[in-house]
């Protein structure tokens, strides 16, 4: 929708003119570290954000056997001039600046799976098949989930060290900042630790909704037979982007620290997007009793009643049920035209006034009423209590290539 990307433009202007300030000293010497371990290892883990991943040319390029005329791989050629060859979005750039890895040793994990949309994250699956990329999708704090990766890398490292039950593994983490890779190493360690014969000490990595938290790498066990260790990294986000669409996505889903940026402009960009987008329908009916909609926290009767609530904590879920009719209601009742930049502007300036009540923010704080707004709407997308939004599509090569 053009009025939407109008805010994504002026969030990209913004981003640009940080002159990549996240990519400082620390950052810099991380990179070269990863770069300088990559061959060394057995694997790498490529953790990425599910709601926000796009293909690199080299997997345009794998759909090539697919195609059957020479007209379809002339427009092949066309889209890889036009597509990056470092991929958009939440892809881990150094990773894709080296020749390209076998298949067999790397391995795309899509986290925050429970945050973004299901149904898209089972088109990202089928279409990283067709382009012969291996992956899985997950929730680091699920333990099924956590127990199909590590079944997963197993299976890899026996494939790569071919059957060998006593031998040991190497596996390197890496992704941008703030894709949870320390909460996915620390949940493999924990889970390994459980079976293995010698439980040795229980280690934990650094764990923040905050991007850069991790500095260094460190190595975790997570199996034994065969024995493997994953090492953490500290996310690297890459100085420039080849997409303008990136930088506003790596914002809104927090890999840019908020305070680079106006949180204001985050979260008019957030509005844009929900104002746009379907899932608000599902909300119709929020204040009837006994309500369960698909973006509720699954909570006992006798947790509910016990529960204390606190007007001051925006992430209650009584407060998060009454955002969530605020957006609703002014959707709904929403008169203009959501594709004029103007119009739609103006329904997030009355968006933000309605949140101000809904989200308990006096008026008589010294400090900027928008900014704890923006602070508390943009918490709650990011934990998922606004609903699952992918904010990527799924491309479909052979259909732009006949287009």
């Amino acid at each position: 929708m053009a009025a939407t990307e109008a805010f994504s433009r002026r969030l990209s202007a913004a981003v640009r003119g940080l002159s990549g300030a996240w990519y400082g000293r620390h950052m810099a010497a991380a990179d070269r570290a990863i770069r300088s371990r990559i061959p060394l290892v057995d694997l790498v883990l490529e953790v990425r954000d599910a709601r926000v991943w796009c293909p690199t040319a080299l997997q345009l390029l794998s759909c090539l056997p697919l195609l059957q005329t020479e007209s379809s791989i002339v427009s092949l050629m066309r889209l890889l001039i036009l597509t990056p060859q470092v991929p958009a979005a939440s892809a881990f750039a150094p990773l894709h600046r080296r020749s390209p890895e076998p298949d067999r040793r790397r391995l795309v994990v899509l986290n925050k799976a429970d945050l973004a949309d299901p149904s898209e994250t089972e088109k990202w699956m089928a279409y990283t098949k067709q382009t012969s990329c291996s992956c899985v999708a997950l929730n680091s704090h699920s333990r099924e989930g956590i127990k199909e990766l590590l079944n997963a890398v197993r299976a890899r490292i026996r494939e790569i060290k071919l059957g060998e039950s006593d031998c040991t593994g190497t596996v390197l983490l890496v992704g941008i900042p703030n894709v949870g890779k320390s909460a996915i190493v620390n949940a493999m360690h924990q889970i390994g630790r459980i079976g293995a014969a010698e439980k040795g000490k229980l280690k934990h990595a650094i764990v923040s909704s905050h991007p850069g938290e991790t500095r260094d790498i460190s190595g975790y066990k997570v199996a034994s037979h065969p024995n493997i260790y994953v090492l953490d990294t500290p996310g690297v986000l890459s100085p420039v982007f080849f997409n303008d669409e990136s930088g506003p996505l790596l914002a809104l889903t927090g890999a840019i620290k908020d305070s680079m940026l106006q949180e204001f402009e985050i979260a008019q960009f957030l509005l844009a997007i929900l104002n746009s987008r379907e899932e608000c329908k599902e909300w119709e009916n929020l204040n009837q009793v006994g309500d369960m909609s698909s973006f509720s926290r699954v909570m006992s009767s006798s947790t509910l009643h016990n529960k204390r609530q606190y007007a001051s904590d925006h992430t209650q879920d009584f407060v998060v049920k009454a955002v969530r009719q605020v957006l609703f209601d002014s959707i709904s009742s929403f008169k203009g035209h959501l594709g004029n930049e103007n119009e739609l502007k103006s329904l997030i300036e009355c968006q933000f006034i309605a949140l101000q009540e809904a989200l308990r923010v006096s008026a008589e704080l010294s400090e900027n009423v928008h900014k704890l707004v923006a602070m508390k709407l943009l918490n709650l997308y990011r934990t998922g209590r606004l609903g699952r939004y992918t904010l990527d599509c799924t491309p479909d090569v052979r259909k732009e290539i006949v287009s």
